[in-house]
C-alpha cells in the first residue's frame, strides 16, 4: 500500500508538484503516490477530512487555500504562525494535523544556495503584501539585509505586515510611487500580476548595479516581471521554479524524514521546458 499525498488548489491542473514529488520519491526510494486535487475554497474542509480519513498522510496547499489550511491545522510551526498561511499539512501519529509553511525556506535556499547570492547588508524590495509575502518576510529579515522595503498599491496592507514582523526587524513600507530615488540590490515580486502580463508601476532607476530580480511566480514562458528585470538591466532575472522545487523538498522532508537532492529535478524540468 503506497502512502498517499496530494496537492490541493484551485485551479490545479498546471501544478508541477506531482512530477516533482514523484522524482523525489524515485530518487530516495520512497514508496508514495502523489496527486493533484482541484478543491474550491468552500469545500476545502470536507476535502481535507475525506483525504486523511481515507488514509492520506500529507497535503500541500496552494492558492487560494493556504489561509484555510492555517485555520485547519491543529498545531503550527513557528514559521507557519508568522506567515498566517500553511502550505504543508502532515498527519501526525495521533491523527492531529501539523501545519507548516515551507515557502520562506524554499526561497532562501534557491537565492542563497542555488543562485549563490548573499543577502546580508543588501537592499531588498518586496512587491505586494498578500499571502505569498507573509511566507517570505521572516527569513528575509533574518538574513540581516541593510534594509527591507515592502511596497504595495495600498499602504494599509503593508503597514499591517510591518506590525506583525516588527519583532524580527525593521520593515520599511511604501507605495510604488514613493520608491522613487531608492536603489535595490534584489527585487522580489510577490504579486500574482505578472502571470497576467502586468508589472507593478515601479519608478525608473530603481535597480542598483548588479541587481537581481526574482519572481515568486513561475510559468513556462518568462513572466512579465522577469522580462521587465532583463529590460531594466538586472544581471539576473528569474522566475520561481527553484523556489517551487526547494519548498517541495522541504515538505517531502517533513513528511518522510529524507532530504531529496533538488538539482537533478531542476535540470529535468528545465530540460523539459517546464512540462
Amino acid at each position: 500500500m503506497l502512502d498517499r499525498y496530494a496537492v490541493m488548489g484551485f485551479p490545479i491542473s498546471h501544478s508541477l508538484s506531482p512530477v516533482i514529488h514523484q522524482q523525489f520519491a524515485e530518487q530516495t526510494g520512497q514508496k508514495i503516490s502523489y496527486e493533484a486535487i482541484e478543491v474550491r475554497p468552500e469545500s476545502f474542509d470536507q476535502a481535507v477530512e475525506e483525504f486523511f480519513n481515507a488514509g492520506g498522510q500529507g497535503i500541500n496547499c496552494t492558492v487560494p487555500l493556504k489561509e484555510l489550511a492555517f485555520k485547519k491545522a491543529d498545531q503550527l510551526t513557528e514559521r507557519a504562525k508568522l506567515s498566517g498561511a500553511v502550505n504543508t499539512l502532515k498527519r501526525m501519529e495521533d491523527g492531529s494535523l501539523l501545519g507548516d509553511n515551507t515557502d520562506g525556506i524554499g526561497l532562501m535556499t534557491d537565492l542563497c544556495k542555488n543562485l549563490g547570492l548573499s543577502l546580508a547588508g543588501k537592499r531588498i524590495l518586496v512587491l505586494g503584501a498578500g499571502g505569498a509575502t507573509r511566507g517570505i518576510l521572516g527569513p528575509l529579515l533574518e538574513a540581516r539585509p541593510e534594509c527591507l522595503f515592502l511596497a504595495n498599491r495600498t499602504i494599509e496592507k503593508a503597514q499591517k505586515l510591518k506590525a506583525v514582523f516588527a519583532p524580527l526587524g525593521a520593515l520599511d513600507v511604501s507605495t510604488y510611487e514613493d520608491l522613487l530615488g531608492n536603489k535595490f540590490d534584489l527585487i522580489i515580486n510577490a504579486t500574482s500580476a505578472s502571470l497576467s502580463g502586468d508589472v507593478p508601476p515601479l519608478p525608473n532607476g530603481i535597480l542598483a548595479k548588479q541587481a537581481v530580480c526574482y519572481d515568486l511566480a513561475y510559468s513556462k514562458k518568462p513572466t512579465a516581471f522577469t522580462v521587465w528585470g532583463k529590460e531594466k538591466g538586472a544581471v539576473l532575472s528569474v522566475g520561481g521554479l527553484g523556489m517551487l522545487i526547494e519548498q517541495a523538498a522541504q515538505a517531502f522532508y517533513i513528511w518522510r524524514s529524507v532530504r531529496p537532492d533538488t538539482k537533478p529535478v531542476v535540470n529535468k524540468i528545465n530540460t523539459a521546458g517546464g512540462h
